[in-house]
C-alpha cells in the first residue's frame, strides 16, 4: 500500500503548521502536519458532517473514528461538554496532533488514542453517536470494518453518522449499512458528499 494518511507511522517529512478555524461557532486553533488528512484546512466533508449532525436522544459516549488531527471530535467535545468523546486513529502523527490540539483549545472531555477502527476501545465503553469521515483510500474492506465495529459499540437506538462522496462509494456504504442497521437515512447531499445516518 502506498504511503498515505492511513499509515501507522507516516514517513513523509514533518512540516508542522498552525491555523485558526471556526466550527459551530467555536473558534479553534489547530496544528497539523504532513502525513495527516487535510492538513491545510478542515475539509469540506468533515465540515458538512459537523454541521449536519444531531445528537440522538440516548445516553452514551461520542466516538470519532479516524479522527485525524481532531476537528470532528474536538468540535463535538466543545458542543457537548457533558459527554466524553473518544477519538481514535491508526496514524501516530495524527494522534499526537489531536492530543496537542485538545490541550491547545482547553478541551478535557476527550480520550484520544491509537486504534485501528474501534479495536482499542475498552469493552464496556458504548456510544450513543459515532461519527466518521472514513479513510477511503485505505480501501472498502477497511472502511466497512469501521462500520461493523461501530455497530457493535453503539447502544440500542444509537447512531452512526458517515460522510462520504458519492463517487467514492456512498451508494455501496448505504447498501452495506442497510444490511446491519435498523434504519439508514441520507440526511444531506452537498457538492457530491452524502451525510448518512444509520440507527441501530
Amino acid at each position: 500500500m502506498s504511503e498515505h494518511y492511513y499509515s501507522k507511522k507516516p514517513q513523509i517529512e514533518s512540516k508542522p503548521r498552525q491555523w485558526n478555524f471556526n466550527l459551530l461557532g467555536h473558534s479553534f486553533q489547530f496544528e497539523t502536519d504532513s502525513g495527516v488528512f487535510s492538513k491545510s484546512e478542515v475539509d469540506f466533508g468533515s465540515r458538512t458532517l459537523i454541521e449536519a449532525f444531531q445528537m440522538p436522544e440516548v445516553d452514551g459516549a461520542i466516538f470519532d473514528i479516524g479522527c485525524g488531527y481532531g476537528p470532528i471530535g474536538l468540535t463535538m467535545a466543545k458542543q457537548y461538554p457533558n459527554r466524553i468523546v473518544y477519538m481514535m486513529d491508526v496514524n501516530e502523527r495524527a494522534i499526537n496532533l489531536a492530543k496537542m490540539n485538545a490541550e491547545r483549545n482547553g478541551i478535557q472531555n476527550v480520550r484520544i488514542f491509537e486504534s485501528d477502527g474501534v479495536t482499542a476501545v475498552d469493552q464496556e465503553v458504548k456510544a450513543s453517536a459515532i461519527l466518521t469521515n472514513p479513510p477511503i483510500r485505505a480501501g472498502k474492506e477497511v472502511v466497512f470494518k469501521f462500520y461493523d465495529g461501530a455497530y457493535e459499540k453503539l447502544v440500542p437506538n444509537g447512531e452512526l453518522w458517515v460522510v462520504i462522496q458519492k463517487k467514492q462509494g456512498a451508494p455501496s456504504t448505504v447498501a452495506h449499512l442497510e444490511e446491519k442497521f435498523a434504519e439508514v437515512e441520507i440526511v444531506e447531499k452537498k457538492k457530491g458528499y452524502w451525510i448518512i445516518k444509520a440507527k441501530k
